[in-house]
């Protein structure tokens, strides 16, 4: 059995401690730097200070004053056509609204340049460090076994990091040591196809050698959510698609879809990991999961999320509409169960399968769409939800309804409950990356690479057709046909999206593939009216009409940091 964690939220409360990126003292005047690299033990929380700044797609747990904020409670998905969130004053609503600047930012991520830099710092310490003094120690062998692995989990880490940054800003500063406030301020950019170079030859020198092991299983303290050879194949693998992607790769050079392929390959080959038809999300002994940060038991996510009825009135009043909510445009993703598509017209419920029942159109669809999706009619903690005209969940958004008619369902936990004296809590663990992805990614750029959906050779022994297939299999969904390129994509595109929905991927995706000016322009939702015999009558209902700027494809370089250094210019096109 796995024993022990590393809690990734460990000093988080200190990720906000200064504006500018390289001001930071890695050991917060605890101790000095030397005397931190004198014990293991303190040795080693400096590695996990570094896994603190992993990024993941909510905040959920309390910040060091207790309170919440609208940036955290939102998921990245609400800033793309799968949803929407309630709080209208959030930074979130300018990416929507049109309101987005270099001074109005939205998940500048910016705090990432301290997690490099508590990486560089680490990188240059750990390489001097000498516990001979403790080899009679009953844990020496121990500690040497882990430590032989510290370096090369920082700089997967670090790489992790620069891959976030790039893949908001382009070209990014990218800082490989500790540098003075001086040098900080004057250091200028890399280019993102650089930047991607130095991911992958990160991410090759640490897969070699055994530099990593594939899980923590069998090392000491059975540690889980640490960096794995896995882990280190995904990160180049993820680097490598977005570098083939349309939006940095405009000439759609096919000798680029041909190293994401074989990045995608190579863990597919490894036989370390396998779909799981359960849900991943929070399941620990998932096969499919390769990273998952781990967090530390909590009800915050259920109680800003749950539908309001649930929460026992816990809630702040001046928070009800802090939560996330699935719109009509990706309900219309996800297939019935026969692989039929089902949509919402202006005159109702649309579909070809002849199994479908306009007065139950949530029945019968694909499994994903109830891990993602609470919608009308469906249980949850033995009640029914109700969101149609005067039902249960019904209402404007600042009392707690639905602004599309649906409500979240992905990483809920509906265990919890809010009632005095039977309030509980439970771990929220956020997917940084899962098998999963690695199919579909193999998939889209097998196909971009040789523009046949049943390409093989001998390198290449599965096709486009097979991957994205065995990804459906995995949800008891038909195999889509054999088909051209276009048609294969559409689908593949589709599949992403009800993949991994509200797993912070079609913000991304929409931006890579080039297609958000035709994505992110309206904002559907479900009205709902129940008849006096009982039937319903559903409406499709324009929520929100959003505002696309082809500039939104990659973040404005938040304006005070090119106040504070000039190198960093010129801003990103169009901001």
């Amino acid at each position: 059995m796995r024993s022990k964690y590393i809690i990734l939220t460990l000093l988080s409360s200190l990720i906000f401690a200064s504006c500018n990126y390289l001001d930071f003292d890695e050991t917060n005047n605890l101790k000095t730097k030397e005397d931190m690299y004198k014990y293991f033990d303190t040795s080693k929380s400096m590695l996990t200070y570094v896994y603190s700044f992993m990024p993941q797609g909510c905040q959920w747990f309390a910040t060091s004053s207790g309170n919440f904020t609208p940036d955290g409670l939102a998921m990245r998905d609400c800033a793309s056509d799968d949803g929407e969130f309630g709080a209208v004053a959030a930074n979130i609503q300018n990416t929507n609204n049109g309101n987005w600047s270099a001074i109005k930012t939205f998940d500048d991520s910016w705090s990432l340049y301290k997690g490099i830099r508590a990486a560089n710092s680490f990188i240059a310490e750990i390489a001097q460090v000498d516990f001979t003094r403790y080899e009679h120690n009953a844990q020496y062998t121990n500690w040497m076994k882990q430590l032989k692995y510290f370096p090369y989990e920082a700089r997967v880490l670090r790489a992790h990091y620069f891959f976030e940054l790039a893949r908001r800003y382009g070209d990014i500063a990218m800082p490989l040591e500790v540098l003075t406030e001086e040098e900080a301020n004057t250091i200028g950019k890399t280019s993102f196809n650089d930047v991607i170079d130095f991911i992958v030859s990160e991410c090759d020198e640490a897969i070699a050698d055994n530099h990593l092991p594939d899980s923590y299983v069998n090392e000491p303290n059975a540690e889980i959510g640490r960096v794995t050879k896995g882990f280190a194949m995904a990160v180049k693998s993820k680097a490598l698609l977005y570098a083939a992607s349309k939006l940095h790769n405009p000439s759609m050079n096919t000798e680029l879809w041909k190293k994401s392929a074989k990045a995608a390959l190579d863990i597919i080959n490894t036989g370390l990991y396998s779909l799981d038809p359960k849900e991943s999300a929070n399941n620990l002994e998932s096969k499919e999961t390769v990273l998952m940060r781990i967090n530390d038991n909590n009800a915050s996510f259920e109680l800003f999320n749950f539908p309001i009825r649930f929460t026992a009135g816990k809630r702040n009043s001046s928070q009800i509409p802090y939560s996330n909510f699935p719109s009509q445009n990706l309900v219309d993703a996800f297939e019935t169960v026969n692989g039929y598509k089902v949509t919402l017209e202006n005159t109702g419920w649309v579909s070809e399968d002849p199994e479908f029942d306009p007065q139950l159109p949530y029945d019968k669809r694909d499994k994903r769409f109830y891990r993602a999706i609470l919608a009308n009619g469906m249980k949850f903690q033995d009640r029914s939800i109700e969101t149609y005209k005067g039902g249960a969940d019904d209402g404007i958004v600042s009392e707690g309804g639905s602004p599309t008619g649906y409500f979240l369902n992905k990483y809920i936990q509906e265990g919890t409950l809010f009632t005095d004296g039977e309030e509980t809590t439970n771990k929220h663990h956020w997917v940084i990356y899962r098998y999963a992805e690695t199919l579909l990614t193999y998939a889209e750029s097998m196909v971009n690479a040789f523009n046949d959906v049943n390409y093989t050779d001998e390198t290449y022994k599965y096709s486009a057709l097979w991957a994205i297939n065995e990804v459906r299999k995995n949800a008891d969904m038909p195999a889509i046909p054999s088909s051209g390129k276009d048609e294969f994509l559409e689908r593949l595109y589709n599949e992403w999206r009800v993949e991994f929905a509200f797993e912070d991927h079609r913000f991304w995706d929409v931006r890579r593939w080039k297609i958000a000016d035709t994505t992110q322009r309206e904002l559907y939702g479900v009205k709902i009216e129940k008849q006096p015999n009982g039937t319903f009558n559903f409406y499709k209902n324009l929520y929100e009409t959003r505002n696309w700027r082809d500039a939104m494809y990659l973040y404005p370089i938040p304006q005070n940091e090119l106040y504070k250094n000039a190198n960093l210019n010129p801003q990103n096109t169009g901001w």
